[in-house]
């Protein structure tokens, strides 16, 4: 894709982070930051770009028009309905949002269809819409395999580490469903049963925004020329550089190991400086299990992306 193509792919990608109009500021801050971080890799001015989205200098009609190829409106779909999901299945806002999309990009409308219902199942799966309270869960806490606990939370920052190797967007779409899971799975292993509203707000207090972190996940991909091969196209396995969803990953199991080991004691600052010190310990690790990571990538297609946020 040239410039012109990016340019227009990211700003559908942010027009769809505020469809909803339900985006609270500290999610705007951190897109912000994110657009940033990417500019230096980017012939796009994307905090401008930011900027022009937020204060409607631009709309929807006028970015699918400057779509000059099909591969290039469809990426820019997949890469819309991964930020509509990526907080959750879609609202009626975002729904209307991607009907809407897609008809101006003159895209199929049962491959459409098709791609953002995976897309609203990965969101939906990922954990538990209700669970037990936790508080009458934890009275009883059972013991605890930690070294069993750290195994699980190394093999998943490796399993997402291998999906950012992939191009194909719903691999992409699937990494923060796939770290929720993990948390879930932590809290569970210390007697707290949480339900997804209780995992978003652990992400959100340690400073993890669900909708920033996709659209820095597949902004990599895409200003680094990896995503994108059409809706359910095929998967690639270059790598990118970044390491950011081995080191999330890794980060958000050793934190909720943490918390709730420690009985969810930890003050909101305390939770957000210890994923901060974290994170750089995991970007430490991430060359180490590099390989690990590429030989994981080998193995994985749609199919067993899906099969492994159902759980099967």
């Amino acid at each position: 894709m040239n410039t012109a193509d990016t340019r227009a792919v990211l700003t559908i990608a942010l027009l769809a982070a505020f469809a909803d109009g339900r985006k609270h500021e500290r999610e705007r801050e951190q897109i912000r930051r994110i657009a940033e971080g990417l500019a230096h890799d980017a012939a796009v001015d994307l905090p401008s770009l930011v900027q022009d989205v937020l204060l409607k200098r631009v709309d929807v009609a006028a970015a699918a028009a400057a779509l000059g190829s099909a591969e290039a409106r469809q990426l820019a779909y997949e890469m819309a309905v991964g930020v509509c999901d990526a907080d959750g299945a879609q609202s009626d806002a975002e729904r209307a949002f991607l009907a809407d999309l897609a008809q101006r990009l003159g895209l199929d409308v049962g491959e459409a269809d098709a791609y953002a219902a995976q897309a609203d199942t990965l969101a939906a799966e990922a954990v538990p819409a209700s669970a037990a309270p936790a508080a009458a869960a934890a009275a009883a806490r059972p013991a605890v395999d930690e070294s069993e606990l750290d195994r699980a939370i190394l093999n998943a920052a490796i399993l997402n580490g291998a999906l950012e190797l992939l191009p194909e967007s719903l691999s992409t779409l699937a990494i923060i469903p796939l770290q929720m899971k993990l948390v879930h799975r932590v809290g569970l292993a210390y007697g707290y049963p949480l339900d997804s509203g209780h995992v978003k707000d652990f992400l959100a207090t340690a400073g993890v925004g669900l909708t920033s972190q996709y659209l820095e996940q597949a902004g990599r991909k895409l200003l680094g020329g990896l995503l994108g091969k059409g809706l359910f196209g095929g998967l690639g396995k270059q790598a990118v550089s970044s390491g950011l969803s081995f080191a999330t990953t890794w980060a958000l199991g050793q934190v909720a190991k943490r918390y709730y080991a420690g009985g969810r004691t930890f003050s909101t600052e305390m939770l957000r400086s210890t994923y901060t010190d974290l994170l750089q310990q995991a970007r430490g690790l991430q060359a180490q299990y590099g390989p690990q990571i590429q030989q994981q990538a080998r193995t994985l297609d749609t199919t067993k992306v899906m099969a492994l946020v159902r759980g099967r």
